[in-house]
C-alpha cells in the first residue's frame, strides 16, 4: 500500500462511525425532571473528556480493522501534529487528525494551524466527529456524522480565507529546520492590522507595487519577506481567534455544520435542542425534556 491508499482507507472506516455508539463512558439517566434540567446545564463540561476519549478509542478502533495489520498501526502522538500516526513502512508517514465535536455546546472550536508546506504529499487528513449522548443528555456518545477533509485542503482554505494585505496577514513559521525535533515550528499565525487610516493607505501602495498577483497567498520564502516587511513597518496584532475550523469557510466542513444540526435527536434537531438548552426559559426546557427523553 501507498500513504494514498492508507489515508484514503481510513478516512472511509472513520467516516462509516457515524451512527456508532462509543462504550467508554454511560451518563445516567436523571431521576427526577429537576435534575433533568440541571444535568442540562451542565453537560457540556464534559465536551473535553468525552471528546477526548472518542478521539483514543478512534484510534484503537482503526487498529481492530485488519487491512492495515500487515503494514503497520495506527499510534497517537500526545503531543504533537497529527494526533494520529500510521507507524510502520509507508512513506511518508499517513496521519489523522482526529476532533470530536460536541454540538450543544459552542462552535468548532478546533484550530489548524500547520502550514501548507506541511501537506506538500498530501498525506494528513483531518477527521471530525459530532458526537451527542444517546438521549441528548445522558446515554453513552453516539457519533451524528463525521467530516473527513484533507489536511491540505483546510490549509489552503484558511489562508485563503484570512490572508488580505495589507490588513490581515497570514505568516507561516520560521525556517527551524535545524533545530531538534520538539523545538521546529509549523504553525502560521494571523496578524490584524492597527495602524491609522493613512498608514493604512501607505501599506495598500506597498502592496500595489508587489504587482497583479501579489495578494495572492503564497507559502514561499520570497513572499513571506513581503509579508514580514508590512510587519515590521506599521502595526499589528496578533490573532488569537485565528485558524478555528469553524471560522475558515472549508465548503466540506460547512456542510458537514449543516448536517449535523439538521440531524433528529430524540424528537428535536441537533440545532432545536442547542437554542432550547442555551437559552434560559426553564419552563420550556422542563417540558421538552419530559416530553421527548421520556422523563
Amino acid at each position: 500500500m501507498k500513504t494514498y491508499d492508507i489515508i484514503t482507507l481510513a478516512s472511509q472506516y472513520v467516516t462509516n462511525l457515524a451512527g456508532h455508539k462509543f462504550d467508554v463512558l454511560d451518563i445516567a439517566k436523571p431521576v427526577t425532571i429537576n435534575s433533568a434540567v440541571n444535568l442540562s446545564k451542565v453537560i457540556s463540561k464534559l465536551s473535553p473528556f468525552l471528546g477526548n476519549l472518542i478521539e483514543f478509542n478512534t484510534v484503537e478502533f482503526l487498529n481492530q480493522q485488519e487491512n492495515f495489520s500487515d503494514f503497520g498501526r495506527w499510534e497517537r502522538q500526545d503531543p504533537g501534529f497529527p494526533d494520529s500516526i500510521f507507524v510502520g513502512d509507508i512513506q511518508p508517514t499517513p496521519g489523522l487528525e482526529i476532533k470530536a465535536w460536541f454540538p450543544l455546546a459552542t462552535e468548532i472550536t478546533a484550530r489548524f494551524k500547520d502550514s501548507q508546506n506541511h501537506f506538500q504529499f498530501d498525506q494528513t487528513y483531518v477527521a471530525m466527529l459530532a458526537w451527542l449522548p444517546e438521549k441528548v443528555i445522558y446515554g453513552k456518545p453516539y457519533i451524528l456524522d463525521v467530516c473527513v477533509v484533507s489536511g491540505l485542503s483546510v490549509a489552503l482554505a484558511r489562508d485563503t480565507h484570512y490572508h488580505n494585505p495589507p490588513d490581515y496577514l497570514v505568516l507561516e513559521p520560521e525556517d527551524t529546520t535545524q533545530r531538534t525535533a520538539n523545538l521546529q515550528q509549523t504553525n502560521t499565525s494571523g496578524y490584524k492590522f492597527q495602524g491609522s487610516t493613512d498608514e493604512l493607505f501607505a501599506a495598500q501602495k506597498m502592496v500595489d507595487s508587489w504587482g497583479a498577483e501579489g495578494k495572492i497567498y503564497k507559502p514561499t520564502q520570497e513572499y513571506q519577506k513581503l509579508l514580514r516587511e508590512l510587519l515590521v513597518r506599521y502595526r499589528y496584532r496578533l490573532d488569537t481567534n485565528f485558524a478555528k475550523m469553524d471560522r475558515i469557510v472549508h465548503p466540506g466542513v460547512e456542510a458537514f455544520k449543516r448536517r449535523v444540526y439538521n440531524v433528529e435527536a430524540s424528537g428535536l434537531k441537533v440545532r432545536e435542542w442547542k437554542k432550547l438548552l442555551s437559552s434560559r426559559r426553564e419552563d420550556e426546557v422542563r417540558k421538552s425534556l419530559q416530553e421527548h427523553l421520556n422523563l
